[in-house]
């Protein structure tokens, strides 16, 4: 399947998660799962900077603490950081104790780079209805966008012209941060906002 919007069932059934930003005229809100990791992430850095783009990753506890400097890197440059669980764990897969303790050590583990946040994101977009209760102190924030760069199986100008066809003023915009996706994003992510900008579009992080 191409990139797609989010379908405005879901928005409707859970109206207290983040799916897009509204009265957002002209902006749009990229955001980056999974990292940090070296050589992508600083890939990923050195574009937003080319463009003077600010962006918003959702980042992996334990990749945190493996690549402390790719996320020092991230806190250099300016960008919003989310909480993405400590072990990029699947909500539907594991107790809402085991989920909730994961979230925690995330927080943790960014709390001792001096880094606290209430943006959170559940990998795959999954959590259950105790979850979703449970992350009350946080801004559960979903997307508005699916890129799909993590397909292999999809091309890059398919990504592209999708992911174009599906954003919207106040779209969340979701790409990957991660080794999977690493072949499309480098394609689609400057060509992406380069079409924006010519539209007269501006990023900002949430």
């Amino acid at each position: 399947m191409v990139p797609h919007k989010t379908p405005a069932l879901f928005k409707y059934l859970f109206p207290n998660l983040i799916w897009n930003i509204k009265d957002s005229e002209k902006t749009i809100f990229l955001t980056f799962d999974d990292g940090p990791i070296p050589g992508l992430t600083d890939w990923v850095l050195q574009t937003l900077n080319e463009y003077k783009i600010k962006a918003t990753f959702f980042c992996v506890g334990e990749n945190i603490k493996k690549h402390p400097r790719q996320f020092s890197r991230l806190l250099e440059a300016g960008h919003s950081i989310g909480n993405h669980t400590y072990h990029h764990l699947n909500g539907r897969k594991v107790t809402t104790n085991e989920y909730m303790d994961d979230v925690f050590l995330c927080d943790e583990t960014l709390n001792f780079q001096n880094v606290s946040t209430d943006l959170f994101r559940p990998p795959y977009g999954r959590l259950k209805t105790r979850q979703r209760n449970a992350l009350k102190h946080k801004r559960v924030v979903m997307w508005d966008v699916l890129s799909k760069d993590y397909d292999a199986s999809l091309k890059p100008k398919d990504i592209l012209q999708g992911t174009i066809k599906a954003t919207q003023p106040g779209s969340i915009v979701v790409f990957h941060d991660n080794f999977k996706a690493e072949g499309n994003l480098k394609q689609v992510l400057p060509k992406y906002i380069n079409h924006f900008l010519g539209l007269g579009y501006q990023f900002e992080q949430l």
